[in-house]
Parts: C-alpha cells; sequence; structure tokens
C-alpha cells in the first residue's frame, strides 16, 4: 500500500498474523526490547489498555494482533511519529482497537477515564535527561528523558489503572533503584520481574517488570532470558519468543 508511504519510509513485516509496520529509513526503529515487551503482556479478551510512548506502535500492533483485547490507547508526543504510527494502524485494519493520542503522557488523564485501564505497557526512554544526548532528534526523544521521566510515568500509570491492573515495562537494570521507589510511591507494586543478558557469560541490559497497582508486597524472579549462546547463535527461548502466536492470558 505505497499511498500509505511518505519519502524515506518503508513497510516491514513483523512475521506473525500478517501484522507490519511503517518505519523510517534513518529514524528510530523498534528493537528486540520492544518484541520482548509485548510477549511479557499477559491480557484476557476485552481488556482496555495502553501504551505509553507508542513510538511507531510497535507494542500496542503486536498486543492488539496476538490477543482479543478491546482497546489500546498509543500515546506518542512526537506528532511525525504519531502519524506514521497511525499510518502502521490502518495499514493493519487495526482503527477500531487501536487509537493514536499525540499528546505527552502527562496529559493523559483529560482523554482517559481514571481508573478505567486493566493494563499498560511502556517502553520509555532509558537515560536521563541530562545523559549523553544523539544527533538525531527522534532518536533522542525516545531515548532521552526529555519530556517525561520514571515518575511522570509511574504516576500517570497510577491514575489510569484500575485496582489490580497490570502495568508491564521494559528498562535498564541501572535504574532498577529508581524504577521500585517511583512505582511504590505510586501505589504500583512490582510483582513479576525477568532479566535479559546478551548471552550467558554477560550480565543483564534489561529488565521486564511486571506491577500490580494496589497489590500486596511479592516479587518473584523469573528465569532469566539469554539472547544468544556463547557460540552467538539465537537461544531456543529467543527464537521460540518471536514466534509465539498467542499473548499469554493472565488467571491470576
Amino acid at each position: 500500500m505505497p499511498e500509505l508511504l511518505n519519502e524515506n519510509e518503508r513497510i516491514d513485516d513483523l512475521q506473525i498474523h500478517d501484522l507490519k509496520i511503517i518505519q523510517q529509513k534513518d529514524g528510530f526503529c523498534f528493537g528486540i526490547d520492544a518484541v520482548l515487551l509485548s510477549n511479557f503482556v499477559t491480557v484476557k479478551k476485552g481488556y482496555v489498555g495502553a501504551d505509553f510512548g507508542t513510538g511507531t506502535g510497535i507494542i500496542p500492533i503486536l498486543v492488539a494482533g496476538k490477543s482479543k483485547v478491546d482497546h489500546i490507547y498509543a500515546i506518542e508526543i512526537q506528532k511525525e511519529v504519531a502519524q506514521m504510527a497511525n499510518r502502521s494502524i490502518m495499514l493493519n485494519k487495526l482503527e477500531d482497537r487501536i487509537e493514536i493520542l499525540n499528546i505527552n503522557l502527562k496529559d493523559a488523564l483529560s482523554y482517559i477515564k481514571p481508573h478505567s485501564l486493566d493494563f499498560i505497557t511502556s517502553n520509555p526512554p532509558y537515560m536521563h535527561a541530562n545523559g549523553l544526548t544523539n544527533e538525531n532528534e527522534k532518536k533522542k526523544i525516545s531515548r532521552h528523558e526529555i519530556h517525561c521521566n520514571l515518575d511522570d510515568i509511574m504516576k500517570t500509570a497510577s491514575k489510569l489503572l484500575k485496582d489490580n491492573g497490570s502495568f508491564f515495562m521494559v528498562h535498564r537494570p541501572i535504574r532498577l533503584c529508581d524504577i521500585f521507589v517511583s512505582a511504590r510511591a505510586h501505589k504500583l507494586e512490582p510483582k513479576l520481574m525477568k532479566f535479559v543478558h546478551p548471552k550467558p557469560s554477560k550480565a543483564p541490559n534489561l529488565v521486564l517488570i511486571k506491577f500490580v497497582r494496589a497489590a500486596k508486597p511479592e516479587l518473584k524472579i523469573l528465569d532469566p532470558l539469554y539472547v544468544h549462546k556463547e557460540d552467538g547463535s539465537y537461544d531456543e527461548e529467543i527464537i521460540r519468543t518471536y514466534s509465539i502466536k498467542e499473548l499469554g492470558e493472565d488467571l491470576g
């Protein structure tokens, strides 16, 4: 569907359920962290959720494409990126299930009813705003806490989620102390955590966390995930993750 493409854009096949996504050739493309997060999510039929900082729309597209959730609000502050994500929604004929909101997530309460969501996902900027910056403006906003910080994310998630609603996040292990302090301050209790290692001999460089609003304290550490074996080939679990046909259902 070339009419959906702008200059310097391409359509990538997501290799599952015939899902596709539009990305800029020199922009910020989705990575393995977004795919891993989408498969870490557990949902039920009829759920309503949101994705903070949706970027290209990869996470809501994968979640909606592999589950029977009813509606996902996909929040993205960058106008051009939000428009591109919306064209991907149209490409996949998901307009009735995914709604792009071109807003700052700090303003989400003006668009979404408080305590109305069953789940939220977020692959947020990992770095402080005072960290190293990137010359590409889109990449800089995607990677650094320029328009919102970790506390803004936790505060907004807590205000939008129902009690016992779930917040799924992928982040860097070096930010864990900040993550837990902010989460508990906003009634989000960490319940599941999974470290992601480049390979068995390397320290983890990603962490997947599930929080539950107004839940009792009890954190379960899941088995780690290794992206590669020591010989550089992909680990079997990664291969299974990329070929999962349906998202897990939350029975708890």
